[in-house]
């Protein structure tokens, strides 16, 4: 079964930057798309960007569009978030899991309900 590891939040003052790691362990399973999710507090878990592992297509929402990026490094089975110019809105919980491509609409789904613990983006003010 797919497993998912987040790390490389924090603390980081508005317009800064943070990078994001996703360690996906998916035994043998190495075709899927992966996408990073964030869910901040009392709100729903929402999609923030998909990668397509194949072509190396991306997708955004607009909240995210020209700030962030998602890349990976298949040698290592890691999907990176690198986060420019964070904004106060960013905060939230940000994880990794396997996502449903091309994205439905504006949305991004998960392909699957697995997720790892998560990894906190505080941006103060």
């Amino acid at each position: 079964q797919a497993q998912f590891v987040e790390s490389g939040g924090g603390l980081v003052q508005s317009g800064g930057s943070l990078r994001l790691s996703c360690a996906a362990s998916t035994f043998g399973e190495d075709n899927y798309d992966i996408a990073w999710f964030r869910q901040a507090p009392g709100k729903e878990r929402e999609g923030v960007s998909c990668l397509n592992r194949r072509d190396g297509n991306t997708y955004y929402v607009d909240a995210v569009k020209g700030r962030f990026t998602i890349s990976r490094d298949n040698a290592v089975n890691t999907i990176y978030l690198r986060m420019n110019n964070l904004k106060p809105e960013d905060t939230a919980d940000y994880y990794c899991t396997a996502c449903e491509w091309p994205p439905s609409g504006s949305r991004i789904l998960p392909l699957m309900d697995r997720w790892g613990k998560g990894t906190r983006v505080t941006v103060s003010a």
